[in-house]
């Protein structure tokens, strides 16, 4: 829709669980190596693996990280990158809401095992419960949407990455975005809360 190019770690690390090793690159291997030991991705693998991508920086139509940076170490290294490509970085996007509503949100949402089409039990359901619409395809619910993850992951996120609110409000570059209402409701008051910025 916007023409930017979305860079996800999330989505790296999904995909690279279905590649070779011989496929991956160092840094991907090295999260997958980590991951398979139960051990948290460190800092210096995350951002060789997002150096490694640096060609989505240079999008004509711009960019979007997503699950990067999480911790202010990242977000230094990030800005070192940018500068040295002599990109800048037009704002940071802090979508606020409270934590049971995050928790209801991301328990309900199911994914397409085969096309990934991703639906919400009771936001957007498909049309036959279980099966996705478009490819008729088994709908799941990924182990990191569970309610006990979802707390897990929260309260990493209060611990290493609430900082990084901070860090950028202190640049000038946060953007505040309340999470409330329907996905187009959300794009609408981020896309406005953008232009404003221009």
């Amino acid at each position: 829709m916007l023409g930017a190019c979305h860079l996800s770690t999330g989505d790296i690390f999904r995909a690279a669980k279905s590649l070779k090793p011989c496929d991956c690159g160092p840094a991907v291997a090295e999260a997958l190596e980590a991951m398979r030991r139960g051990e948290l991705v460190v800092d210096n693998t995350i951002i060789a693996m997002v150096r490694e991508r640096t060609r989505c920086l240079r999008c004509g139509g711009g960019f979007l990280l997503d699950g990067f940076p999480r911790t202010v170490g990242q977000a230094e290294a990030l800005d070192a990158m940018l500068g040295e490509s002599g990109i800048r970085l037009d704002g940071v996007l802090s979508y606020e809401m409270n934590i049971q509503e995050i928790v209801n949100r991301l328990s309900g949402r199911r994914t397409c095992a085969a096309c990934k089409a991703v639906y919400h039990v009771t936001g957007r359901p498909p049309r036959k419960s279980g099966i996705c619409d478009a490819c008729r395809g088994e709908l799941i619910q990924r182990e990191d949407d569970r309610p006990e993850s979802i707390r897990v992951r929260m309260q990493a996120y209060e611990e290493n990455t609430r900082p990084l609110a901070t860090y950028y409000a202190a640049q000038g570059s946060l953007i505040p975005v309340p999470a409330t209402g329907t996905p187009e409701d959300i794009l609408d008051r981020t896309l406005h809360l953008l232009v404003d910025r221009q």
